[in-house]
């Protein structure tokens, strides 16, 4: 059994779109946009909202992950199979958070 596509269906199957973002483009730019969603066979607003979407979750993602080098990677991993002794200061520290939880 299909089901008839109705405008309420439609709605209902696609995401609210509700908010706005505008902003303005010189015309090479607007054209190089055009041109790039006719390739994909979109429209440019989808293009655009597409694009934009990517960019901003790599950005994120970017800005998000911790890149270690080999050194960095080497020296952490030491920290954590070995890690040094407690200093004076860090064993009161602890002592003052035992306190702190019998309580």
């Amino acid at each position: 059994m299909t089901r008839k596509s109705t405008s309420a269906n439609r709605k209902r199957d696609t995401v609210s779109r509700e908010d706005r973002l505008g902003f303005r483009l010189d015309r090479q730019t607007k054209s190089l946009i055009e041109r790039a969603a006719q390739l994909e066979g979109r429209k440019v607003t989808e293009f655009c909202v597409t694009a934009l979407a990517e960019r901003a979750r790599r950005t994120i993602e970017q800005h998000e992950t911790l890149v270690l080098s080999e050194t960095d990677r080497k020296v952490f991993f030491d920290a954590l199979m070995t890690p040094p002794r407690a200093n004076e200061r860090l064993e009161r520290a602890f002592e003052v958070a035992r306190r702190r939880v019998r309580a």
